[in-house]
């Protein structure tokens, strides 16, 4: 099928749909998960489990990792630690933040706020900066100003490149606070020689069927107490206790991961680093394929190594065309020359690629539209949000399809 768009000429239609991101498998996977079947360790618990929790301590650097059923049931467990040692455990039928408020990254996936709302917590949304797309320090800064009570933080690593996590932990450690460090997208990526996911006082992976490294679904707490990781993985399996009967004391969830979806995990985590250098190379094939356009890739700050899990860009503010969107539905009025996100994600749905808004900041949601939200100068996260695309960036994509993707955003522009 042949579209034709503004140019010399037309466009074929991608044979194969493009995704956004999708899971790459390997073979390696099938055998740990048949060997699990065979071995009848079809439970949560077995020998898949306790090797990815090694092989997950020693590439991020910890001490401990407890293996959990998402990247969401994890930060649940991790804001709920933190409280219960920050305030005493709750009383029964409260959250262990009952009243109280947690500042949180604002341009993120709900997952990183929902366990602070779970816990009956209040976030406080922190804004975003332009350098990094993550966590802006100076806006940190300020809300310790009007909050100076607040002691913990839930930040997130955004598309796969790290925060300014260092200053970030300086500004914690002055105002006596713990950081959850929400790396569900960034596995694998670093500031220096450090891991992300190895900054936080916890932290977080994510092996969701989009991540760099998957199980179709599963997570991993990561801490370095053996008494913290031993009460993490006692509240994800239902909190019983040491008893011949089953023996409830504590609040528990059913939460840890399967030792199926571990094997898939485990036949994965050998190709990081292969997965790793094959997102870098579509950053940088869109990176050059898109020079001459009034637009600029996702941000890489300096002294970091991200992991690229996807490749974004942001349009000029100039080359804006004019648009419009409400909660569920987006308007433009095509220009010549200019360009918006809708435009170029509805253009690549017709020829079979997949792309994605960038993440609508936490404190323009209708669920949190009454929180509290703390920025310096202006709103970066609600501006990167209008003018922002999440593009294909599957490690399945041939050069020659994203050379068509290429084409078709650089049309969209004439």
């Amino acid at each position: 099928m042949f579209i034709n768009l503004s140019g010399d000429k037309e466009i074929t239609k991608l044979q194969k749909k493009v995704w956004l991101a999708s899971p790459t498998m390997h073979g390696e996977e099938k055998k740990w998960i048949n060997e699990a079947i065979d071995t009848n360790w079809v439970t949560t618990i077995g020998e898949n489990i306790n090797e990815i929790e090694r092989l997950a301590c020693a590439k991020i650097g910890r001490k401990h990792a407890v293996a959990l059923g998402s990247g969401t049931a994890a930060l649940h467990l991790a804001i709920r630690l933190a409280a219960v040692k920050l305030y005493g455990k709750p009383a029964t039928g409260h959250g262990a933040l009952e009243g109280k408020r947690v500042f949180c990254s604002d341009m993120t996936f709900a997952a990183t706020v929902e366990g602070i709302v779970y816990e009956n917590g209040m976030p406080v949304f922190i804004d975003t900066e332009y350098d990094s797309w993550n966590m802006d320090p100076d806006s940190l800064k300020k809300a310790f100003e009007l909050y100076p009570d607040v002691r913990l933080i839930v930040l997130a690593h955004l598309y796969g490149t790290p925060s300014r996590i260092e200053e970030i932990v300086k500004i914690a450690r002055e105002h006596d606070a713990v950081i959850i460090e929400d790396a569900a997208e960034s596995f694998g990526a670093s500031v220096g020689d450090i891991q992300t996911g190895c900054f936080g006082d916890y932290s977080v992976i994510s092996f969701n069927g989009n991540k760099i490294i998957t199980g179709s679904s599963g997570g991993m707490f990561l801490c370095d107490s053996s008494e913290d990781a031993k009460l993490i993985r006692k509240w994800s399996t239902q909190s019983r206790e040491d008893a011949p009967w089953y023996q409830h004391e504590d609040l528990g969830y059913n939460y840890r991961m399967s030792n199926i979806v571990a094997g898939v995990i485990r036949g994965q985590l050998p190709y990081l680093d292969t997965h790793i250098a094959l997102k870098r190379e579509i950053y940088y094939r869109y990176k050059d394929g898109l020079n001459g356009l009034p637009v600029n890739m996702n941000p890489v700050p300096s002294g970091c190594t991200p992991n690229y899990w996807l490749s974004c860009l942001i349009i000029d503010r100039e080359a804006m065309c004019r648009t419009s969107r409400d909660n569920s539905r987006a308007a433009y009025i095509p220009e010549n020359g200019k360009s918006c996100p809708s435009e170029i994600l509805e253009t690549l749905q017709k020829f079979n690629a997949d792309g994605r808004p960038i993440w609508k900041p936490m404190h323009l949601q209708p669920l949190y539209g009454s929180m509290d939200f703390v920025s310096v100068k202006e709103d970066a996260g609600a501006d990167i949000f209008e003018r922002g695309v999440c593009l294909p960036s599957d490690i399945k994509m041939t050069s020659q399809e994203q050379d068509v993707i290429i084409e078709i955003i650089r049309r969209c522009f004439e």
